[in-house]
């Protein structure tokens, strides 16, 4: 008689990690919306843009938001400026374009984002003393230069995730190989480089960032290398090096020596996947802090160069402004407190589904 063969695949600590991660629903569902909106926020220049999704015109359709061949193409006359309204940068008004094809009834037509408006256009031909309340037109008012308020708020999601994002992972990739080098070889390495970072992470950093910015114009890339550079690194460095002590005495590092194993291989391949948990656990909060700075520092006026969508130079209008103007306070800081709200969710989540106390339970 036949026997049944057992198709019962062991599970992994990292797996059943994972599978306790996906129970907490609070943590999964931010974590799922998060991303999405991410995700989602690639696809803003076809759903929050000024510029046409399709143009059709004697018979030709032309596509604006993909690319630049309206303006190749589109007969001279409708290059009009005084007509279509369009910015110095000499970029057409596709909103009034689309009323003019309504007007004329010639078989022409436009269509436009869902929000047609972009984050650094300037709106003085259709608003009036900007900043404006929020009204049908424009959901969240404009702020004191007459651009649209939640096309800022939009744009500026993507840009703070994106900042955090980077920040972190160049912030982790260099702490962990040097706290990597500090826990495995130990020794006068490990004593005089634990002296250099604890000099070192008395150093202001936000006041240090201030100076620099003051005299350069800073944009992302620029910001995350000068923060990372100057302290971003130091706190998964305490962490990765506590593991690598703790992990260097286990048994499957001897065997490895034991094999001959250089100690790239043994640092990096054996002893790294089992010192993930602390990355893991404070990424998301590390995510958090970044997003905060850059918010910081925008505020302050020594982050991201303008026209650059900020929520901090958003929230620095309303400051400085009359208070009635509140659409330029409370907009970026609902979008904030969203958005942190759902990381910390997401962070809460991920330590619990990562706790040690319920990793020696699965031994």
């Amino acid at each position: 008689m036949a026997t049944k063969t057992n198709d019962y695949k062991s599970e992994s600590i990292f797996q059943r990690r994972v599978r306790n991660f996906k129970k907490i629903k609070r943590a999964y569902y931010s974590l799922i919306i998060i991303v999405s909106l991410y995700l989602l926020s690639f696809l803003a220049p076809l759903l929050v843009n000024n510029k046409a999704l399709a143009v059709h015109y004697n018979g030709s359709t032309y596509f604006p938001a993909i690319g630049d061949l309206f303006w190749e193409s589109i007969p001279v006359q409708y290059h009009d400026a005084s007509f279509f309204g369009q910015t110095a940068q000499g970029e057409a008004n596709y909103r009034e374009l689309k009323k003019q094809y309504a007007q004329e009834n010639k078989g022409n037509w436009v269509v436009m984002p869902f929000y047609p408006y972009s984050p650094n256009e300037v709106l003085l031909g259709e608003v009036s003393q900007p900043p404006t309340k929020p009204d049908n037109k424009h959901w969240f008012g404009t702020d004191n230069r007459g651009r649209d308020v939640l096309a800022r708020v939009v744009y500026g999601f993507q840009i703070s995730i994106t900042f955090a994002l980077l920040l972190t992972f160049f912030s982790y990739l260099l702490g962990t190989i040097i706290g990597a080098c500090l826990g495995y070889f130990g020794g006068k390495l490990d004593i005089f480089g634990m002296r250099f970072i604890e000099v070192f992470a008395f150093v202001p950093v936000m006041f240090l960032i201030m100076i620099l910015s003051s005299f350069m114009k800073p944009s992302i890339i620029k910001l995350v290398a000068l923060l990372t550079i100057f302290g971003g690194w130091i706190s998964i460095t305490y962490f990765i090096r506590g593991e690598y002590l703790r992990e260097k005495s286990k048994e499957y590092t001897a065997a490895a020596i034991a094999m001959g194993a250089s100690d790239f291989s043994i640092m990096f391949k054996h002893i790294l996947p089992n010192a993930l948990t602390p990355i893991i656990t404070f990424a998301p909060f590390s995510i958090i802090s970044n997003i905060t700075a850059l918010l910081s520092l925008d505020f302050l006026g020594f982050g991201l160069r303008p026209p650059t969508p900020s929520w901090g130079e958003l929230i620095n209008q309303g400051m400085g402004e009359d208070i009635s103007f509140w659409w330029l306070i409370v907009t970026p800081l609902v979008m904030m407190f969203f958005t942190l709200l759902t990381i910390t969710f997401i962070g809460e989540g991920v330590r619990q589904a990562f706790d040690p106390r319920e990793y020696a339970r699965l031994q």
